[in-house]
Parts: C-alpha cells; sequence; structure tokens
C-alpha cells in the first residue's frame, strides 16, 4: 500500500503530533452559533482515538487473563494468505467507514458570505439567480465536507507530509522560467494584439441574416465564400502587419537566448495558431448556434419552393442541397485562414514557406455537422409533411389514377350531363388548389408553393378541357348535322322542280318536314341550347364555333321564310306544269295523227323491188308509235298526279294494232326475197331439197293467211264504209267500181311466186 517516490514514513509520534491550526471563530458568529455546532468546535479527534486506544488495551488484559483456549489446528499457507489479506482488507474498509462516519467541522458561514461578496451583485438578482446561489453554497459546502474526511482518512493513516520534492519543484520552476516562452512580454504584447483584433471578430457573422428575411441557398454560399474572403483579406492587411511590426523590434528577442529561438518562435506560431483557431472556432459554435432548436430566434429562413416539372412534385431545392449548403458554410469558415505565414518563415523571406497551422480539429468539425444535420432534419419536418399533404392529396393526378380513371369513363357510354358532373369535379379540384396558402411559413423555411399550385391545377384542368373537347367535339358534331338537316330542307325546299313527279315528292317532303322533322330538329336544338348553357361558363369557343352555335339556334326562325317561299315555288312549278301538261297532250294528239296517216300510206305500198325500204319505213314509224306510248304513259302519270282524270287515246291503240300485220307482211315478204335469191345464186350443192320444200310451203301458208287477213279487212271496211254512207238520191243506187287493193295484189303476187317456185321446183 506504499506510494511511489515516498519518502520514509516518520515515527507515529511525529504523525499524531501532526495538528490543523486552530479554528478562531469571530465574536459575532461564535456568540450566534447554535449548541451543535458548539459541540462540533470543541471536539477533538485525538481525545476519541485515546480512548478508543484505552479500551483496545483494556480488552487485551482481560483476554489474558482467561483460560487458554484450545490450540486451532494450522490451515495451509494457500489458505491462510489469502485469508489474511481479505481480513486485513475488511479490517481497513471497516476502519476507513469508522473515521469517515465521524463529524467534521462545518464550513464557516463568513467564509461563505466572504466567496459571495466577490460575485457581481446583478449575477445574484432574481428568482432563479437566487436558487442557482443556493445550489452553488450547498455545493461548496459538500465538497468542504468531503475534503475534511479525506484528510481525516489521510491523518489516521500516518501519510507523510515532509516536502521532499521541494528541491525538484524549484528544478522545475527554473526550467519552466527559461522555456515557458508565453511569458514573454513580446507574446504578451502579441496576445493583447490577437484579442484586440479578435475579440468581437467573426469570420462571417450570420446572426442577423433571419432579419433580412427569406434567403436562397446559392446566395447564402456565394455571400457566405465573399465574407469570408474579405475577412481574411482584412486579418492580413490590419492584424498581420501589426505582428510583423511586433517581431521587427529591436526589444522583441530581449532576454531569449540564441538557442531558445526556435522553440520561441514554435511559442509564437502556436500562439497565433491557438488564437486563429480560437475565432474559427468561435465563429463555427456562432453558425451553429444559430440552429439552436431551443432558440429559435436566430434561426436562418431559407427559399424553398415545392415544383411541378414533368409531372412531379419535387422541392426546389431539395433536401440534400439545403443540408449541402448549411454544411458548405461550415466548410468555407474551416477553410478561412488557412494560408497565414509563420514569423520567422516571413522574418527568414526563404524559398519554401511555412504557414500556421489553424486548420480545425476533426471533433469540432463533426460535431458542428451532426448538429447541424440534426438541426436540419428536424427542421425540416413541417415542409416535409406538408409537402406530403400535397402529395396524399392531390398526387393521384399525376401518378397515373387520374388517367386510367379517364380512360375506363370515356370507353363507358356516358351522357352529357355524366360527362359535365366528371368535368366539374376536376374544375372545382383545380379551384380548391388555387385556394390553397400561396406561402407557407415553417421556422427554417418560406416554402412557396405558387409554381406546385399552378402546376397541379393546370394538371386538373388540361384534365378537364381534354374531357370537355371531348362533349366540345359531339356538340359541334350535332350542331353541323343539325345544320345539314336545314340546309337539306332548304335545298329540297327551293329547288325548282323539272317534273310534276319531283313538285309532288318536293311538296311530300317539305309537308313531312314540317310535321315531323321540324319538330325533331327543335328537340335536338332545345338540348344543344342546354348543353351551350353549360359550356359557356366553363369552356372558350373559337370564333367558328361561336358562329355555329349561333347559326343553329336561329335556323328555327330562317326556316319558316323558306317554307314560305317553297309555297310560292310550289304554286309556279304547279301552273307551269299544268299548261307544260296540255301543251304535250295536244302535241301528242297531233303525233298520233301524223301516225295514223303515215299508217295509211302504208295500203299504197305494192312494190316489191322498195321492199327494204318498206320493213325500214315501218320500223321507223314503230319506233315513233312506241315513243308515242311512252308519251302516253308520262302525260298519264302527270295527270295522275295532278289528280285530274286520265286521257285515253283509241287511235293510238288502233293505229298499234292495224300496223302489226303489215309489219308481218313486209318481214315475210322481205325473207322470200332473201330465201329465194340464196337459193337461186347460192352454190347448188349447199341447197336441201328436203328443208327447200319445208321453207317453201312455209312461206305459203303465211302469204295465204296475209292474203286472207287483208281481204277480209278489205269486206270489213268496205261494210263499215256502207253503213256510213248516206246517199241524198235514194232511188239511184249506182254501185261504185271496186278499186283493187295494193296490198292484197302485192300479197297475191307474192303467194303466187311461191307457187310458182314450188311448182318449178317438183318440175325439176
Amino acid at each position: 500500500m506504499s506510494l511511489p517516490n515516498r519518502s520514509p514514513e516518520p515515527p507515529n509520534d511525529e504523525a499524531w503530533n501532526i495538528r490543523l491550526p486552530p479554528i478562531v471563530l469571530p465574536t459575532t458568529s461564535a456568540a450566534g452559533a447554535s449548541e451543535f455546532q458548539k459541540k462540533l468546535l470543541k471536539y477533538r479527534r485525538f481525545k476519541e482515538q485515546q480512548k478508543m486506544l484505552n479500551e483496545i488495551v483494556t480488552a487485551m488484559e482481560e483476554d489474558s487473563k482467561r483460560d487458554p483456549k484450545s490450540p486451532v489446528p494450522e490451515l495451509p499457507s494457500t489458505v491462510t494468505l489469502p485469508m489474511m489479506l481479505l481480513s486485513f482488507q475488511t479490517n481497513y474498509l471497516f476502519m476507513k467507514k469508522c473515521v469517515e462516519s465521524n463529524p467534521v467541522v462545518p464550513i464557516q458561514q463568513e467564509w461563505l458570505t466572504s466567496m459571495l461578496t466577490l460575485v457581481p451583485q446583478h449575477l445574484m438578482e432574481g428568482k432563479d439567480r437566487e436558487l442557482l446561489v443556493e445550489q452553488l453554497l450547498a455545493e461548496v459546502t459538500r465538497e468542504f465536507e468531503m475534503s475534511m474526511k479525506r484528510y481525516m482518512g489521510k491523518c489516521c493513516k500516518g501519510l507523510d507530509f515532509s516536502r521532499p520534492w521541494h528541491n525538484s519543484f524549484v528544478q522545475a520552476r527554473n526550467q519552466i522560467i527559461s522555456n515557458l516562452h508565453i511569458l514573454h512580454p513580446t507574446l504578451k504584447v502579441l496576445l493583447d494584439v490577437g484579442y484586440t483584433a479578435f475579440s468581437k471578430l467573426l469570420v462571417v457573422d450570420l446572426s442577423s441574416i433571419r432579419a433580412k428575411g427569406p434567403t436562397d441557398c446559392e446566395s447564402l454560399k456565394n455571400d457566405v465564400s465573399i465574407t469570408c474572403v474579405k475577412t481574411e483579406e482584412k486579418l492580413l492587411n490590419t492584424w498581420f502587419p501589426k505582428v510583423i511590426n511586433l517581431f521587427t523590434r529591436k526589444e522583441a528577442l530581449q532576454g531569449v537566448k540564441s538557442d531558445k529561438l526556435d522553440s520561441f518562435y514554435n511559442c509564437v506560431a502556436t500562439l497565433m495558431s491557438n488564437q486563429l483557431k480560437e475565432l474559427l472556432r468561435r465563429t463555427v459554435e456562432a453558425y451553429v448556434k444559430l440552429f439552436d432548436l431551443e432558440d429559435q430566434r436566430w434561426l436562418p429562413l431559407f427559399k424553398m419552393e415545392l415544383t411541378f416539372d414533368d409531372e412531379k412534385m419535387e422541392f426546389y431545392p431539395s433536401f440534400e442541397d439545403l443540408e449541402e449548403a448549411i454544411l458548405f458554410i461550415v466548410t468555407q469558415i474551416s477553410q478561412t485562414l488557412q494560408n497565414v505565414q509563420a514569423i520567422h518563415s516571413w522574418l527568414a523571406a526563404g524559398a519554401t514557406v511555412t504557414t500556421v497551422d489553424t486548420e480545425l480539429p476533426d471533433h469540432v468539425i463533426a460535431w458542428a455537422q451532426s448538429t447541424l444535420k440534426r438541426a436540419v432534419k428536424e427542421n425540416l419536418k413541417g415542409p416535409r409533411e406538408h409537402f406530403e399533404n400535397y402529395v396524399d392529396s392531390y398526387g393521384w393526378l399525376v401518378d397515373g389514377t387520374a388517367a386510367e380513371r379517364i380512360k375506363q369513363f370515356e370507353a363507358e357510354e356516358h351522357s352529357f350531363d355524366e360527362y359535365a358532373d366528371f368535368i366539374d369535379e376536376f374544375l372545382s379540384l383545380a379551384k380548391e388548389i388555387m385556394s390553397l396558402p400561396l406561402l407557407a411559413n415553417f421556422p427554417m423555411v418560406r416554402l412557396d408553393c405558387d409554381d406546385l399550385k399552378q402546376g397541379l391545377a393546370d394538371k386538373a384542368k388540361s384534365i378537364a378541357n381534354m374531357l370537355l373537347e371531348r362533349i366540345v367535339a359531339d356538340h359541334r358534331d350535332e350542331n353541323e348535322m343539325i345544320c345539314k338537316e336545314f340546309e337539306m330542307i332548304k335545298e329540297h325546299a327551293l329547288k325548282v322542280p323539272e317534273t310534276t313527279e319531283e313538285m309532288m315528292e318536293m311538296i311530300e317532303y317539305v309537308e313531312k318536314a314540317k310535321t315531323t322533322g321540324i319538330q325533331q330538329l327543335l328537340v335536338r336544338i332545345k338540348e344543344c341550347h342546354r348543353r351551350l348553357n353549360y359550356l359557356l361558363d366553363v369552356f372558350l369557343f373559337a370564333p367558328e364555333d361561336l358562329s355555329l352555335n349561333a347559326t343553329v339556334l336561329l335556323w328555327p326562325q330562317k326556316i319558316n321564310p323558306i317554307f314560305d317561299e317553297n309555297d310560292e315555288l310550289i304554286e309556279r312549278s304547279k301552273l307551269k306544269g299544268e299548261n307544260e301538261l296540255l301543251a304535250k297532250r295536244e302535241k301528242l294528239m297531233l303525233e298520233i295523227e301524223k301516225q295514223t296517216r303515215r299508217m295509211e300510206e302504208l295500203t299504197e305500198y305494192s312494190e316489191l323491188d322498195r321492199m327494204q325500204q318498206y320493213v325500214t319505213d315501218m320500223r321507223t314509224l314503230q319506233k315513233r308509235i312506241h315513243e308515242t306510248d311512252e308519251s302516253v304513259a308520262f302525260i298519264n302519270k302527270e295527270e295522275n298526279l295532278l289528280k285530274w282524270e286520265l286521257t285515253e287515246y283509241p287511235d293510238l291503240e288502233n293505229l298499234k294494232v292495224n300496223i302489226e300485220p303489215y309489219q308481218k307482211l313486209f318481214v315475210l315478204i322481205l325473207k322470200w326475197q332473201r330465201t329465194e335469191k340464196r337459193w337461186m345464186d347460192g352454190a347448188f350443192l349447199d341447197l336441201n331439197g328436203e328443208s327447200m320444200e319445208t321453207e317453201v310451203d312455209e312461206f305459203f301458208r303465211e302469204s295465204y293467211k296475209m292474203f286472207k287477213f287483208f281481204q277480209q279487212k278489205q269486206k270489213k271496211a268496205e261494210l263499215e264504209k256502207k253503213k256510213m254512207m248516206r246517199r241524198t238520191i235514194i232511188d239511184d243506187k249506182v254501185e261504185e267500181e271496186k278499186k283493187e287493193n295494193p296490198t292484197i295484189t302485192m300479197c297475191g303476187t307474192v303467194m303466187q311466186q311461191v307457187k310458182d317456185f314450188k311448182v318449178k321446183e317438183h318440175l325439176e
């Protein structure tokens, strides 16, 4: 239990003779002391110890007079040594506890009062300060009691209080005096110069930055960089020249031995380093203190924006950029004054330049960065929650949910009112977004939400406009269809009919349009008007769309004059048609008479050599009769449309009946002539007797039928003629000489030719 480097212990008598100086109380304090304090003041430790020793001696004497106890068997050394040590330790601790538990002399009140007189009075004023003074006095009292108990323990152990270290102390003091350059007058002046220059200076003072209002990160970084450079230039132009001037004086190195110059200049460099480091440390601490979470009066206020770019909601600058800007200032401060030249290097003016070590310790930088990160994280909780509110409420506009809803909505069939409700949902959402606060203020951030609000509102409006374009396109198509139908009605109503049929179709069409078409269009126009009332409030129509809407709404007023004009047109067309029909009827009568006369001319055809021409004339006449028949059908149709009585043309029917035999006759004769010529002038070997005979018989039978037909026709005509004739002279009945009919003659001639050809064939 011996202490190292301790001198030999003094005799026990000397140890017990060590005494504390007597405590003398002033009369004023002794008079007011309590009974307990008086008892403590009269207490003497040596008397208590003497009493304890007497009791121990008495106990030993009593034990010696007793009968000796039976010998205890000895234990092995491996057991006795630890037990002895344990017993000694137990006894030691018990005795130490007993010594320390003894009462000690308390600290005198006068000493405490004297301490308080050294404290300025203004530091002890106030309720909180009084409580602090009481706590400090209680702490001093406890420390005093603990010191007294420790001293009593040392006295009991008989520690050596001699002074064998005095010589070594004197030697160490002399060595310190010779090497402690900090006590040199020049360094004292250097310390004063540094205190004057640095005591009220900070490399960057940002305590008033909050009063200037919100600032953006880049501006702050730029301002801090410029301020650091200016502060460094200021110190190098004011403080450093003073330091140089201080060491260029003759008395600067007074008392410094030549072999201690390096040590002296190292001390100078260290002092300068400490001063500059302290300046940087105070600047960093002052800057970090601005972000104190308990006191936010000086907290810098930064500009931040919620942006909406490329369908994304983001912070600008981002949290990482803001944190980097705040930490950048610490880095910028720590990099300031890093090129201050050492005095001995400047005085030497050598090629190698030595600078003062002004780099801040890593733990200072680490502490500042960790504190700032924690403060930034805590102060950005509010802006983050504000941003999350936007994301939770309106994020579905940009995350694909809105697009999916629109896609599904457009895939389904919906009425105009359902589209309007869906559009109103997005328009109301846009109004809701624009009604949100433009700025959100937080302790460290003023958050500008204008860009995000505008972007989200524009997004909602764009969705609404997309849906509006859809229903406006449908509305436009409906308007165009209505206008097209009105234009069609107008075109049909004002078209001049070329024929009576067209006129009647026009009358029927216009009548249908008046009864059903216009009514349906009016219902559709009313619906368009209702849609237009809604769309005018939410959609900006193009000029052409406005013109189209106006046209649709004005059509009901424009259509009635058109119908009136149509009535006039129908009347004119009807009158014109009637006049044209009468003219056509007269022309048709003349044409029938002309064709009848032409048919009568056929009875005079009797030249066999002109049979080809007769056939051509016959066909021409038949064609004209056919055209006349078509004209009759047309006239009858026109009469039917005009609700007239249909005109009949019996002469035309007789003409068609009378002309048919002539046509057959002429064709038969022409065919016979061509066949006879082919037989007579053709190749003899190509002739077939049987077929020729058959054909000849056929020609004969047909010619004979024609001959008989015309004979009967002539007799019938004569009978009719006789009945119709009226004679003025009854007595004189003179029978007219019968005229020979050329057609019968021609028919008989042909029949005779066929007969002769047949006889000739048999003879051959």
